[in-house]
Parts: C-alpha cells; sequence; structure tokens
C-alpha cells in the first residue's frame, strides 16, 4: 500500500479513520488518487465518553434481558392460592410481584399480582386475604422472551407505565421477572464512572462552563 497524496493528512470522525485532502488539490491530482492508495490509520485512542461502552443505545438492544434479570427460579403461584399466602410468599423472597400460572403443564402465565395489586385491592376487597390471586391479579401481562433486546424492558416500563415485565419462554411458561432495579443496576454497570465515581454531594461536582457564557 502507497503512501497518501501529497500534502492530505489524516484525521478521524466517529471513531473512523480517514485521509483529508486539501482544498488547493486541483482535478487532475483527484482524478490520479485510488481508493487502495489511502492510508488507513488507526482510530482515536481516547477514553470512551460512556463508561466501557461508546454506545448505551446499542448496549440496550443488543443485551438479552436473561442476562440482566434476577437468577433464579421465578417465584409463582397458581391462580386458587389465596392472596394472603402470595403476599406471605413475596415476604419471604423479598420479591414485590409473583406471577400466576396456569395450574395444568406447561404452567403458561396467566398474569402477575404485585405490591401494586394488593395495595388498591385492599381499599374495595373485603377479606382479600382470602380471596383466591387469580380473582385480582392482572391478567395477561405483556411479557418478554429471553433472547429480546434490555431496550424492550425500558420500553415496556416507560410507555406501559409497568414496575414489572414477566420474562417467558416460547411456550409461554414463567422464565423470570425484569425488576426497575435490574435495569438500574445493568445501567450502572454499562456507566461506572459516569455513576459510581462521584463527590459525596452533587454541589461538588466541577460543572465546566460552556464556552461564551
Amino acid at each position: 500500500m502507497g503512501p497518501p497524496p501529497v500534502g492530505a493528512y489524516p484525521a478521524s470522525c466517529c471513531g473512523a479513520s480517514i485521509v483529508v485532502l486539501p482544498f488547493a488539490a486541483g482535478e487532475d491530482d483527484m482524478d490520479r488518487i485510488e481508493v487502495e492508495d489511502l492510508v488507513v490509520l488507526e482510530g482515536d485512542e481516547e477514553e470512551l465518553q460512556v463508561g466501557r461502552h461508546a454506545d448505551v443505545g446499542r448496549a440496550l438492544l443488543d443485551t438479552p434481558v436473561s442476562e440482566v434479570m434476577r437468577r433464579g427460579r421465578p417465584v409463582t403461584v397458581t391462580p386458587d392460592v389465596p392472596v394472603a399466602r402470595a403476599v406471605e410468599l413475596m415476604v419471604k423472597r423479598k420479591v414485590s410481584a409473583v406471577m400466576v400460572v396456569e395450574r395444568r403443564r406447561p404452567r403458561r402465565l396467566a398474569g402477575i399480582f404485585t405490591e401494586r395489586d394488593f395495595l388498591v385491592r385492599s381499599a374495595t376487597v373485603r377479606g382479600l386475604g382470602r380471596v383466591p390471586v387469580g380473582k385480582v391479579m392482572s391478567p395477561a401481562p405483556e411479557a418478554l422472551r429471553p433472547a429480546d433486546g434490555v431496550a424492550y424492558a425500558l420500553n415496556r416500563m416507560a410507555v406501559g407505565r409497568f414496575r414489572h415485565v414477566p420474562v417467558v419462554t416460547p411456550d409461554g411458561a414463567p422464565a423470570g421477572m425484569l425488576t426497575p432495579r435490574d435495569l438500574v443496576d445493568f445501567i450502572v454497570e454499562l456507566c461506572p464512572e459516569e455513576t459510581l465515581n462521584l463527590p459525596p454531594e452533587p454541589e461538588l461536582a466541577h460543572h465546566p462552563e460552556r464556552e461564551g457564557a
């Protein structure tokens, strides 16, 4: 590979190396420049702008929810289980929602029962603790598959205002539950320096003034 044309100098744009030609180059000079003659230089070696990922949006799309949600078997109950038992299970397992599944195999997801469901119903339903959870659950919730990107979970929470997004297998059986804590932990992992390496008080952070201000 030959050297770059006389008068050319290297530059970079969006991490890709290019060769910039001076404006003084004439048409004859341009005609003599072949694509294979351009020197491919290394990209910028500067630190990434956002933690370990230069493109957080791409990481959100490419990372499957199976890598973000809590490990272990999902917490499930059947529709005939009393609300009191479901709440007891939530407290014991330290979760804020349970997945309600069909009694017959493959035990497909039928609904979810959350802390919010309990609080809303407790004001209007007498003897709520004895009521079958299937009568007060949120039925047919929007669910994701394990291979779906994290961005889709954020979309469900932002657009649908859901605090919990169930994850199911291709046959509809529970695979896990995504919570806001799961997504916060993931975003912090993407941007550790920007979220963890901070002064103790916000007012102590250095905010450079914009030019011309």
